[in-house]
């Protein structure tokens, strides 16, 4: 017996319906944020889960965009995206591991209920328990699902991690085809990247560039590091620089002026002269 006839016998009449709309949804799907955004209610039914929020990785830009969501405030959609992604915790850890994973098997509850992330955003929302998948169809990022519980709820099981590894290969299937068929826009040779306005308009290095910018997209100094195949301290240095150059005091200030001058850019030139 299969691992989806194994999980088939334990379904809920609730969970069976939804399992159901998730293949109709992938089979009828012709747009991958439509898809996204349909699927949201079922994958909520599917692991008993109280809010979903879908994003999109833009490897050109290092953002996240095309947000999604249910039982979610749009204020708290564009908090994150204006603030705590820079410090946000789970996210990158979580896109590493490249499979469906539990909040809990990046960082301990005990520890993320320590953190700024939880108590001013998470919490708020009363997301609480999380597990989260992103969907990758030839190395690139095309989508992903950010899903949370209720702290009474408990915990999410073994058994609904499974269910997402199950549906996850066909989901990732169906929203990498949509990608690829939707990615048909040329870029302009003309296109400026934002490492090379920040050069330009902030007179930093190509190094203090690509790290602001990297700090601007929210990853933390480990991860720019390995990004970039430099060293801790060798971040921390341009980092440095940056704040000086770019008159700033700390990483959200930072963040802040880089998104302000590349934005700046953009519209003087087009929305996109910018990459």
């Amino acid at each position: 017996m299969n691992l989806a006839s194994t999980l088939a016998m334990y379904l809920s009449t609730t969970q069976t319906r939804a399992l159901g709309d998730v293949v109709r949804l992938l089979a009828e799907a012709t747009d991958g944020d439509a898809l996204r955004e349909a699927l949201a209610l079922p994958v909520i039914e599917l692991l008993g889960a109280d809010q979903y929020v879908s994003m999109v990785w833009n490897g050109e830009l290092n953002r996240f965009q095309r947000f999604t969501a249910l039982n979610m405030s749009v204020d708290s959609l564009r908090n994150w995206d204006s603030y705590y992604r820079l410090i946000d915790p789970l996210t990158f850890p979580m896109m590493e591991r490249r499979r469906p994973t539990l909040v809990t098997q990046v960082l301990p509850q005990q520890d993320l209920l320590k953190t700024e992330f939880f108590n001013d955003f998470l919490r708020p929302e009363r997301m609480h328990w999380g597990i989260n998948v992103y969907f990758y169809d030839r190395q690139t990022c095309v989508g992903d699902f950010r899903v949370f519980r209720q702290r009474e709820r408990g915990n999410f099981e073994q058994n609904e991690l499974e269910l997402l590894r199950m549906v996850e290969p066909a989901i990732a299937g169906a929203l990498g085809r949509l990608h690829w068929e939707n990615h048909s826009a040329p870029t302009s040779p003309a296109t400026e990247r934002a490492e090379e306005v920040l050069q330009r308009s902030a007179h930093l290095s190509q190094r203090e560039a690509e790290v602001a910018w990297l700090v601007a997209c929210g990853c933390p100094d480990k991860q720019i590091a390995k990004r970039l195949e430099v060293g801790y301290p060798t971040v921390r240095f341009h980092l440095a620089n940056a704040f000086k150059k770019l008159q700033t005091q700390n990483r959200a200030a930072l963040a802040s002026r880089v998104l302000a001058l590349v934005e700046s850019r953009r519209q003087t030139c087009g929305r996109t002269a910018v990459s």
